[in-house]
């Protein structure tokens, strides 16, 4: 009689089928993400990218399936949030599925952005997921055509919204993480400060080295009349040097 496998690689096991039966549902209007939501998901992975540089215990996952047990451990529950955002102080090991109970953490944010050019998810069923199965700390959602952000914090048992703070901008305090809407997107300050993108940084870059390079022209500009200065001084000096020794 072949033994049993330990419980936790039972579960593992347990969940990979799971995911692959997941994969293999997928409609092909899951793959169809309107540009608003692909700007803004793009928006928030760089964003992070530069959140992690300070903060490397904040982890963030793109598209990601979600399971967890509920009733039946044997058949976990599944969700895809369009971004997600864990809290731990080592890298997260989560390639096709993030299975809860085989990881030390759950989700502390997830992000998602709906547009009604992309009908992809349930969005009011994965808002309830959040609430009462996984019990995430914060939900952030955005409706880029509404240009409407909300953030919401896990209070007694439920969400409740989170204000504006006196800058205008929806706080995670644990994250150092505020967000407003900026040019119709959803940006992000760290720490007080609004994160730039790419585009923005090679801006500041190109500014940057483009000043470098009028000082150091000027420099070299002010070195060369220095010199010539200086040589003229001493052209000068030779030249009353010969004057003196022909008076004599």
């Amino acid at each position: 009689m072949t033994p049993s496998a330990p419980p936790d690689a039972r579960l593992k096991l347990i969940y990979e089928m799971s995911e692959q039966r997941y994969l293999r549902s997928l409609p092909p209007e899951h793959f169809m993400e309107a540009t608003p939501q692909a700007t803004q998901r793009k928006i928030t992975l760089e964003s992070f990218d530069l959140i992690r540089v300070s903060r490397p215990d904040i982890q963030c996952f793109n598209e990601l399936l979600v399971q967890y047990p509920l009733q039946d451990a044997d058949q976990p529950r599944q969700v895809v949030p369009d971004n997600m955002i864990v809290v731990h102080p080592t890298p997260i090991r989560a390639e096709g599925s993030f299975n809860l109970p085989l990881q030390p953490v759950g989700p502390f944010l997830v992000l998602e952005y709906v547009s009604k050019r992309s009908v992809r998810k349930d969005y009011d069923a994965n808002m309830l997921k959040y609430e009462h199965h996984l019990k995430v700390p914060y939900y952030l959602v955005f409706y880029p055509d509404a240009d409407e952000l909300s953030v919401f914090k896990m209070t007694a048992g439920k969400y409740a919204s989170v204000p504006p703070n006196a800058a205008g901008r929806l706080a995670i305090p644990e994250l150092e993480l505020e967000a407003a809407l900026h040019d119709g997107w959803v940006r992000f300050w760290f720490r007080g400060e609004l994160l730039p993108l790419p585009g923005e940084l090679l801006r500041q870059f190109n500014a940057a080295r483009d000043q470098l390079h009028v000082e150091r022209t000027s420099r070299h500009e002010a070195e060369q009349r220095a010199a010539a200065a200086e040589a003229e001084v001493a052209r000068l000096r030779e030249e009353l040097a010969r004057a003196k020794g022909t008076q004599n």
